[in-house]
């Protein structure tokens, strides 16, 4: 079942969960993308394949707003808006361990291993590393754990997830950076939860909020104003 945040004719923003695929891969298992068409072409008797251009993507342990294109008009130019960081995106993670300051900016050198399918981050530029910024403050904190609201200035491969660890923060759940134990569900402790940025076609400011995932650790935080 497709959760819709936003639609209008030339866009379509989704509530992703953590189980979902953001687009087809080798496991076979049916993407979020291709569920949207199939919601799509329902929704408006559309005969065939509806068209669908993939934007951006969230590993699939997250969950949170994710954004389609409806036109190849709307593809192009949301690509674009992307590629030069014209997209707000802010992010909630849990984490146990209280980062060194309540509020900052960090940067590093991100560099990717394709067959780990992980991230290594450096304090200096080293060989096939890519620099690497986000901004993160303490937004709200139990008796266990605490919630970073984090706005990324960048987009790298597993970007928040390294980048916390590397400041002694891995995020709630997730084993391949440094969380000694797993979500009982198999997500990770990190949404997208709101997306900012100027309509492609129409010109207006749009944004989109994602509401709190499922499950005890959100429910403690859900009075939180983030």
């Amino acid at each position: 079942m497709v959760e819709v945040l936003y639609e209008d004719n030339h866009i379509i923003a989704v509530n992703k969960r953590s189980s979902d695929l953001s687009q087809g891969d080798k496991s076979g298992d049916e993407s979020l993308d291709a569920g949207v068409k199939k919601y799509l072409a329902r929704k408006y008797n559309k005969p065939g394949d509806a068209f669908l251009g993939v934007v951006h993507r969230l590993d699939r342990p997250v969950s949170g707003v994710i954004i389609y294109a409806r036109t190849s008009k709307a593809l192009t130019r949301l690509n674009e808006m992307f590629r030069s960081t014209q997209v707000k995106k802010t992010y909630l993670a849990i984490v146990k361990e209280r980062p060194p300051e309540d509020e900052g900016t960090i940067t590093h050198f991100l560099k990717k291993n394709e067959k780990q399918n992980k991230t290594y981050v450096y304090d200096y530029e080293v060989k096939e590393s890519k620099k690497a910024s986000l901004s993160y403050r303490v937004a709200g904190r139990s008796d266990r754990y605490y919630l970073l609201e984090v706005e990324l200035h960048s987009g790298r491969h597993h970007q928040i997830r390294a980048q916390l660890a590397k400041i002694g923060c891995p995020i709630k759940g997730d084993l391949k950076y440094g969380f000694p134990r797993s979500n009982e569900d198999g997500s990770i402790s990190l949404m997208a939860r709101r997306i900012e940025f100027i309509h492609p076609v129409k010109k207006e400011n749009i944004v989109i909020t994602a509401p709190f995932p499922e499950g005890d650790i959100w429910e403690v935080f859900k009075n939180t104003e983030v």
